[in-house]
């Protein structure tokens, strides 16, 4: 049986790619190769942000109310096909069905959010900032956008981006992950035959590294999103400095997650499993650091170790299971080598996820839950962003001390604490750098309605994922000053 070739999505049209080169789609849970996408070229992009500049003005011109209408409809088309791109989420990024559904649900809030454009793209004015001299400050779209997205959340993740961007006024280029390029090609190919959007407005361009350059590099694209791991974010945010695009970039990060001494541990148990375990951990909101504070740490390890055992690995499509393998072959070694890493810098291996093979599912790319105990802030599995199920606990001794821990990580994403004591909290909020704060909850993720996005090495740039602040990414403020 010959594998699927994907093709590119530009100006209303699938085509192939110029490119000679090609890349594997693999199902993690079975190691099987499922697909071909295109490494496509500097060419490919080019003609897709031609035919995204010529769709703008057509479609700036559309007042935002119709703009609107089409996200209406794209929202009943993602609902009626809910559960299909789940199971092709989960197909090639392997996450639990139900992470799938749940990240599904987020992609399709992102779109509701987006139809509050009429208020939320409004301008202001006033009247007599002088004598019979008034002022306005209006919104308008920039262009053509793009954004580059992780493989993480093949769904939510780009629509953090797409339906703002485009209920602005843009028009606009999406690279999904090569790794994961199936969910949007099932979304794209949905909005294609059922939404029926202006040709040009959207453009899917497969790819790697030359894709990514060339939208750094294209006079043509005037804003630009990314998601994916720090060193790459810094690049994006510099290269797009220097071509004077307007950008932002999130990164990596390493959540910590502070357990007081009076946290009820019975309650907190099941969303901690979720924080540390969920995504097999490859998420930027993921728990990566469990802080027990004072003397009950011992309490803490034991019964998270126990949590953590009770973990269901296999199938992310066998819904009795909990957690699925990472993403790629080589992802799985890059995790087994941290813990080997934690291991000859001392940590003490109180679960090991190693040698995990679920039955049925010997040749997929499994870790089991793994916790080391006893880690030091300075060992690398403290200080590293690890992106899989590997829990280092670093034992406290007071609250500040926590504190401390979390804000000298370098990165500032996320920080959660467990606590009955409002006055813990307000000081974890008041002085904790990440921009995310959970409180007796382990995944402090926001609605599309707040903004997304953390502070220090996790992100490069001013301006957020979703929430108000992503109308004013997308738009540029124009000041009208008259006088009759």
């Amino acid at each position: 049986m010959s594998m699927p070739t994907l093709k590119n999505y530009i100006g209303g049209e699938w085509v192939a790619s110029a490119t000679t080169t090609f890349g594997d789609v693999w199902r993690p849970a079975s190691g099987e190769k499922i697909a071909r996408v295109p490494y496509s070229t500097a060419a490919d992009l080019d003609r897709a942000v031609t035919a995204a500049q010529e769709a703008y003005w057509d479609w700036r011109t559309t007042p935002p109310l119709s703009r609107a209408r089409y996200l209406f409809r794209m929202k009943e088309v993602f609902e009626a096909n809910f559960e299909e791109i789940a199971r092709t989420l989960t197909t090639e990024q392997g996450k639990a069905i139900d992470e799938a559904r749940g990240e599904v649900r987020r992609m399709i809030e992102n779109v509701e959010h987006a139809t509050g454009v009429t208020t939320l793209m409004t301008g202001y004015c006033l009247e007599d900032i002088a004598k019979d001299i008034d002022c306005y400050a209006e919104r308008q779209p920039m262009g053509v956008c793009a954004a580059i997205a992780p493989y993480n959340f093949p769904a939510m993740v780009p629509w953090w981006f797409l339906p703002y961007a485009i209920v602005c006024g843009n028009t606009f280029v999406l690279k999904p992950s090569e790794q994961v390029p199936l969910t949007q090609t099932k979304v794209f190919e949905l909005i294609d035959e059922e939404v029926g959007l202006p040709e040009g407005v959207l453009n899917l361009v497969h790819g790697s590294r030359e894709v990514v350059s060339a939208i750094l590099e294209h006079p043509g694209i005037a804003g630009v999103s990314f998601v994916g791991s720090t060193p790459t974010a810094r690049l994006v945010y510099e290269r797009c400095g220097a071509t004077g695009k307007r950008v932002q970039s999130l990164g990596g990060a390493k959540n910590c997650v502070v357990l007081m001494p009076d946290a009820d541990l019975k309650a907190a148990l099941p969303s901690l499993v979720t924080s540390f375990y969920g995504c097999s951990g490859q998420r930027c909101l993921a728990g990566s650091l469990l802080v027990p504070v004072g003397e009950a740490a011992d309490q803490v390890v034991e019964a998270f170790k126990a949590a953590s055992s009770a973990v269901r690995v296999g199938d992310g499509l066998d819904e009795s299971m909990n957690m699925g393998p990472v993403v790629s072959a080589a992802h799985m070694q890059r995790v087994l080598n941290y813990i080997e890493k934690g291991l000859a810098e001392g940590a003490r291996l109180v679960l090991d996820g190693r040698g995990c093979r679920p039955a049925g599912c010997e040749n997929g790319f499994f870790v089991g839950p793994t916790v080391f105990d006893h880690v030091t802030p300075d060992m690398t599995i403290a200080k590293e962003e690890i992106f899989g199920p590997v829990v280092a606990i670093v034992r406290a001794k007071d609250l500040d001390e926590a504190i401390t821990l979390v804000n000298s990580r370098g990165f500032a994403n996320s920080a959660c604490i467990y606590t009955q004591s409002g006055k813990a909290v307000r000081q974890f909020k008041y002085r904790a750098k990440p921009s995310m704060i959970g409180v007796n909850i382990g995944i402090a993720a926001p609605m599309s309605f707040f903004p997304f996005g953390g502070a220090g090495q996790s992100m490069f740039g001013d301006l957020k994922g979703h929430g108000r602040e992503i109308f004013q990414f997308f738009t540029d403020t124009k000041v009208v000053i008259t006088r009759w």
